[in-house]
């Protein structure tokens, strides 16, 4: 019960950065990719921010063996091989962000303000996993 109720604060909490920031916002992204045109920073400083975050984290959670709340092993990534599937999952990911101009995070976020937009994205991400985890049993 303890970690659900973590789990929900923390995503609202992420939820709410986003939605203080506009990156719910498809025209803050495209703004932000439009590199010719009028460019928007403001995604650069939130990714900033985030990854500023992010590193203080990440640099005691390597220090510990266990997780703080459930003393259970601690998990991080190991690899740092670089291949292929890495690369295409990549390429795929940055096209669909460019195109559609959100990301799974924000387009959940989006999804809770009734926007059809977000509404679409997550049934096609959806669709995208299925397909995925099919090709991946094969």
């Amino acid at each position: 019960m303890k970690m659900n109720l973590i789990g929900l604060l923390t995503g609202l909490l992420f939820g709410l950065g986003l939605l203080l920031a506009g990156m719910a916002s498809p025209s803050k992204v495209q703004g932000f990719l439009d590199l010719a045109g009028v460019w928007d920073p403001s995604l650069a400083f939130v990714m900033g921010g985030g990854i500023g975050v992010a590193l203080v984290f990440f640099s005691a959670a390597k220090k510990r063996s266990t997780t703080l709340l459930t003393q259970e092993p601690m998990k991080l990534p190991t690899s740092n091989i670089i291949d292929r599937r890495l690369i295409l999952g990549s390429i795929a990911f940055g096209i669909g962000w460019g195109i559609a101009g959100i990301c799974p995070g924000p387009a959940l976020v989006a999804l809770g303000t009734g926007s059809t937009g977000a509404a679409v994205f997550v049934a096609a991400m959806l669709v995208g996993m299925f397909i995925f985890e099919r090709l991946q049993r094969k």
